[in-house]
């Protein structure tokens, strides 16, 4: 048993365990992502930089392994406090960032994803965490914003797996990304996971997250709580208040039950949020509440239709 191996064993499962393909990494299936460390807008420092930090160190001493971040979440504050919250890391923590956009003095979000772009973007990451290399990076590509649009990324992860050869970069995977994007990344290097938009509502990804599952990759939802248009609906309402928890514990909950492959980084700045979405993790639904759960895409399709 190596150190990782053994420090994994003694943290509390957290949803369960899940292991990236062809790595030595294995992190809790619920982990956390930091967006929201930053000020309002993604943009600047938080209000209050001690809770920020109080948060993260929270998650981790609950036992969160997997820590979710951007360099150009800020940009550079989550990084930072990062690194200030819990630099030097402890063994078997598992950073993943992502690259591929920028945010210019106007606040607004940029592709820069040519190689020279995403080789600055992977050196201020290192810089800012206080890294050799990182574990995990995620090509972001830009699309439709929120969801994926196709056209080739074959420069992008190119420009990667040289950063990987180089040693910057032990590991590669994609954001917003199309079942034919990730085929074409793949003849260029191994693709260990896959984040896109997906939650109980939202769920074009449906065929995707299976595939991957077959395949042994993993699936990381972003907004998996609606991300700036939180979950709403009266089966999540009434499924919670018969359960006695939240509708995000259940949303979150769901997303666990709904394949194996599925890895959670739910953010937040608040301490209290923070305990309720680890929380999560512990709450089982039976077959007939994920039935009922399973209805809500149908009756979110008939409104918007």
């Amino acid at each position: 048993m190596t150190r990782h191996d053994a420090d994994n064993a003694s943290r509390p499962v957290l949803g369960g365990r899940f292991t990236f393909p062809g790595t030595e990494l294995t992190v809790q299936r619920m982990g956390y992502g930091a967006m929201q460390l930053a000020g309002p807008g993604v943009w600047g420092p938080p209000r209050d930089r001690d809770a920020a930090v109080a948060v993260l160190r929270e998650a981790v001493a609950a036992g969160v392994n997997h820590i979710d971040t951007s360099d150009f979440y800020g940009p550079h504050v989550t990084n930072q406090i990062i690194r200030q919250a819990l630099h030097p890391y402890p063994e078997g923590l598992v950073i993943v960032t992502k690259v591929g956009a920028r945010r210019p003095p106007d606040r607004s979000w940029k592709h820069a994803a040519s190689p020279e772009e995403l080789t600055t973007a992977i050196h201020d990451n290192l810089r800012n965490l206080g890294l050799d290399a990182i574990d995990i990076v995620n090509y972001r590509a830009m699309g439709a914003v929120h969801g994926p649009k196709e056209g080739s990324i074959a420069e992008q992860v190119t420009a990667l797996a040289e950063l990987q050869r180089k040693g910057l970069i032990r590991h590669i995977g994609l954001s917003n990304v199309t079942a034919d994007q990730l085929a074409e990344a793949q003849t260029i290097a191994e693709i260990v996971c896959v984040q896109n938009n997906y939650n109980l509502a939202h769920r074009d990804d449906d065929a995707f997250i299976d595939d991957l599952a077959r395949s042994g990759i993993a699936y990381v939802p972003f907004f998996p709580l609606g991300g700036f248009t939180p979950l709403q609906s009266s089966i999540l309402s009434s499924v919670a208040d018969r359960l006695g928890v939240t509708p995000m514990q259940v949303a979150l909950a769901w997303l666990l039950h709904r394949a194996p492959n599925i890895l959670l980084i739910p953010g937040t700045s608040s301490l209290a949020h923070l305990r309720e979405n680890l929380a999560a993790a512990d709450l089982t639904l039976s077959p007939q509440v994920l039935e009922e759960l399973n209805g809500i895409v149908a009756s979110t399709m008939t409104a918007t239709h």
